[in-house]
């Protein structure tokens, strides 16, 4: 029974199908906020409200026929890194209370940032090289600079409440923090380490996602498209729906991590199922409000932003929270 249980959590909920669904459905609505806050329609015609949009644009691209740039390339290696890229998100998100079959050990936040961190973003950037072209080459080593200040902000921003909760048993446990992070917000002490945790991951979150002011492949003095250049067909529909899921399961850790998720009511009560939604439309709305209002940044203006208004403030947050810990 407990087999047939991981694998129905793996599979539908809150597994593959469950990622596809919601975050295609979170695009659509990203892309109908940012429209309407920008005095745009958005998606309106493909299913009621336009809701089948993103759908509908996975599925033209998937039957598609990819345009194969030069006899180096390789799309079927393309298209089975970045499944194994969403594979590891998949698997990432099992960690998360979200999972009917509660997965808790010590440590188990590691394990997570590596599939988030580090698979994930490689697998994105092998992909990317299996398809090779000058313009590729630029994109790629533009995409590595940018992750190596994204990624290590991520972590730091979601360490500064699994340290603040390191007494918590199990240890460093996504489940068990985020079953106490409440806690820490109604502490004077903790609650600006937490608010510092909440700004940086928030800006990690826009950053991870590719989405203004980051959209570093579509800024002005990109070449083209940077490290996708080369996507199209099936390739391009499997990179987009990589960036869908890793934008749906980064908001899902700051709500869970940082925001403490339902608790401390029970996930399936009234009042956690509304907590838990009124913490999803926070985060949602914040990432639209600034995808909204921001334009594209340069390469090195990206990473300045990165480094002031992410990666200090955790890294800043987590030194704090260690010494609030040792006392």
């Amino acid at each position: 029974m407990d087999y047939l249980m991981l694998v129905f959590t793996a599979l539908v909920f809150p597994g593959l199908l469950f990622l596809f669904v919601f975050s295609l459905l979170v695009e659509y609505a990203l892309r109908k906020v940012v429209a309407r806050m920008q005095r745009r329609m958005g998606p309106s015609y493909t299913g009621p409200g336009g809701v089948l949009q993103p759908f509908a644009d996975l599925l033209k691209l998937v039957r598609d026929k990819e345009v194969v740039a030069n006899r180096y390339s390789m799309p079927r290696l393309a298209e089975s890194l970045l499944a194994l890229g969403i594979s590891s998100l998949v698997v990432a998100v099992l960690f998360t209370p979200l999972n009917p079959y509660a997965i808790s050990a010590p440590f188990d936040f590691f394990i997570y940032m590596y599939l988030c961190c580090l698979v994930s973003p490689l697998l994105l950037i092998f992909a990317s090289l299996s398809m090779p072209g000058p313009y590729t080459v630029v994109g790629v080593s533009r995409i590595l600079s940018f992750v190596t200040v994204c990624e290590p902000a991520y972590f730091a921003s979601l360490l500064i409440p699994m340290v603040l909760s390191s007494g918590v048993d199990p240890g460093y446990s996504i489940y068990a923090t985020s079953r106490s992070v409440y806690m820490y917000w109604a502490n004077p002490l903790t609650a600006p380490l937490m608010v510092l945790s909440l700004v940086s991951s928030l800006v990690t979150l826009q950053a991870r996602a590719m989405l203004n002011p980051f959209n570093v492949p579509e800024a002005e003095q990109e070449i083209i498209a940077g490290f996708e250049t080369e996507f199209s067909g099936p390739v391009l529909g499997l990179a987009r729906l990589f960036h869908d899921i890793e934008y749906s399961v980064t908001m899902l850790s700051i709500v869970y991590l940082v925001l403490g998720g339902p608790y401390p009511y029970p996930h399936l009560s009234v009042q956690g199922l509304v907590l838990l939604a009124a913490k999803m439309a926070l985060v949602f709305l914040a990432s639209s409000l600034l995808r909204a209002s921001m334009g594209r940044l340069r390469v090195e203006q990206a990473l300045d932003v990165m480094a002031k208004y992410s990666l200090a403030p955790s890294l800043l947050g987590v030194i704090l929270a260690s010494i609030y810990t040792l006392h």
